[in-house]
């Protein structure tokens, strides 16, 4: 009798650590996707303060360059010869300046500023798609021990239920229209 006893304590004991060993399993699950989950929410809000801030200033950088061209033309027109010489020796002074700032200073150019708006935009969208891929291989973890006997009976008895997968929104399949 003692035997059968301890036999069945020994089985009650295994039972108990397997159980609590599958609900720490499917816990730290849970914990995963709420964590990648998370790391969709940081991508979205990098992409937000990376590509407005980006924008601003490629539309700012762009606008000045506009400015100074149409300053330039103004100027030209209706002056005389003289006029043409003096303001050509003077801009020929304010470009040696420039020259060196441009030399210490090499990105002051608006196209770099859109190729810098266009890496920035590869990398925030390479690492949103990331935080998604993640988001979704938790879940598939997670939804696979679901289904798997034991521990979905494990998972039943704690009213635990599948996740849905990231799926983008219909309006966000479509192509982002950058307006510069």
């Amino acid at each position: 009798m003692p035997i059968i006893i301890i036999i069945l304590l020994v089985l009650a004991l295994i039972f108990v650590i397997w159980y609590i060993s599958v609900s720490n399993k499917l816990n730290r699950a849970v914990v995963k996707i709420d964590e990648s989950s998370s790391g969709i929410d940081v991508a979205l809000t990098k992409r937000y303060d990376v590509l407005t801030k980006m924008i601003d200033v490629v539309k700012g950088y762009a606008k000045h360059e506009k400015e100074t061209l149409f300053e330039i033309i103004k100027l030209r027109e209706g002056m005389t010869m003289d006029e043409k010489k003096e303001a050509n020796k003077s801009m020929s002074e304010t470009l040696e300046k420039l020259n060196v700032l441009v030399e210490n200073y090499p990105e002051l150019k608006s196209n770099e500023n859109y190729k810098t708006l266009q890496q920035s935009i590869a990398d925030v969208e390479e690492h949103l798609q990331a935080a998604r891929r993640l988001y979704n291989s938790n879940v598939s973890l997670f939804n696979q021990l679901l289904v798997t006997f034991p521990t979905s009976a494990i998972a039943k008895s704690k009213g635990m239920i599948k996740k849905d997968f990231f799926e983008a929104e219909e309006t966000k399949k479509e192509d982002v229209k950058i307006d510069l």
